[in-house]
């Protein structure tokens, strides 16, 4: 599982430079594969994008800074990457619900997005225990309604089925 050991330390390489500007390609090196497809595999596994994953590492690590130090607001901004307070207001008030500034009042509810970890479980070496049960006769019973995306297309018939026994 090598490729899995390269992927964790791409992800230690974000994780020790969050601080600074994080260099994509860097990443993709130390996972030994292409940017574009560095960024598709960390998507593809971890059910996130790459860049949303370091937004949100971001403003964990901004909150937690602003609550522990008294630090000027624009100047956690800066440490993570964002040029202006207004933009970094903007995704810290997406992220944790409420401005930074507020983010430093006791009791204030912010989030945190951990780190991730890439690991691989194995499941379904366990032996199941089954019987096979014969039952009586009974009707089934359905509605059909047609799905639309938001363009009011029709996309595919849903059927809601419920039984009842006799």
């Amino acid at each position: 599982m090598e490729w899995l050991d390269r992927l964790n330390q791409a992800v230690d390489y974000i994780e020790e430079n969050l601080g600074e500007t994080i260099n994509y390609e860097r990443a993709a090196q130390i996972a030994c594969c292409s940017t574009f497809h560095f960024q598709r595999m960390f998507s593809y596994i971890a059910g996130i994008s790459l860049s949303e994953y370091i937004r949100r590492r971001h403003m964990t690590a901004a909150a937690f800074d602003l609550q522990s130090s008294d630090k000027k607001v624009i100047d956690v901004a800066m440490k993570y990457g964002y040029q202006s307070p207004t933009s970094f207001n903007r995704a810290f008030q997406n992220v944790h619900g409420v401005s930074p500034s507020a983010a430093r009042t006791k009791g204030v509810l912010l989030k945190a997005f951990p780190r991730i970890s890439f690991k691989i479980s194995i499941k379904g070496d366990a032996e199941m225990n089954y019987k096979i049960e014969k039952k009586e006769a009974f009707k089934i019973v359905g509605v059909k309604n047609a799905l639309a995306n938001e363009y009011g297309r029709k996309l595919c018939q849903s059927t809601s089925i419920l039984g009842k026994n006799n």
